[in-house]
């Protein structure tokens, strides 16, 4: 099993097959209370995970938004969108098979972004980025990424998935940022500058 903390610095995956990140948040009723507090709440908060494959230093594919298996086998899947944030649990999960990743793809950057016009992480609360080690079907947290409530940001870079010899490593990066709202080229310079 491996422990992760952005302070631990790069992980070694050896014996991970399997990884999934997922993220959750809850939705808010906002500072203004009230009866558009309350149906601001009802419908919810919109936040996007994504999985940005890179080629060394260029972004090729993305898993999230509409794309749920950018690389057509399977190793890197996303759940679907969840646009309000209610329910338990994960409410968008990104799954790794790392056996399966094309060997021209070095690193894999797990980016969460209120993505859409309107989005906002102030209208989201509880917001977290889980890690599991999913080898052998089973699902074992190794880390719990809070980003700062203190930010006005848009954007965090949650972790990012490097080749490494035969093998991968993962570091924890949990950095906060600012993205054009729609602009997916905005995204992928955010996830090429981590």
């Amino acid at each position: 099993m491996i422990t992760l903390t952005k302070e631990d610095g790069p992980a070694d995956l050896d014996g991970v097959t399997h990884l999934s990140i997922g993220a959750s948040w809850d939705p808010t009723v906002g500072s203004s209370g009230g009866l558009m507090g309350k149906l601001r709440q009802k419908t919810g908060t919109d936040l996007d995970l994504i999985a940005i494959a890179m080629q060394g230093a260029d972004p090729v594919r993305l898993a999230g938004l509409d794309s749920l298996d950018p690389l057509g086998n399977g190793s890197l899947v996303h759940s679907g969108d969840n646009q309000t944030g209610r329910g338990d649990g994960d409410d968008e999960t990104v799954a790794v098979d790392f056996a399966k990743i094309p060997p021209n793809i070095t690193a894999i950057v797990f980016i969460a972004a209120a993505y859409k016009k309107h989005s906002s992480f102030q209208k989201a609360r509880n917001i977290s980025f889980k890690v599991y080690d999913a080898t052998g079907g089973s699902t074992q947290q190794v880390a719990d990424i809070w980003p700062s409530l203190l930010s006005s940001d848009n954007a965090c870079a949650v972790a990012k998935a490097m080749r490494a010899g035969g093998g991968w490593k993962l570091q924890v990066i949990n950095e906060v940022g600012k993205i054009k709202q729609g602009d997916e080229q905005a995204l992928m310079r955010f996830a090429v500058s981590k």
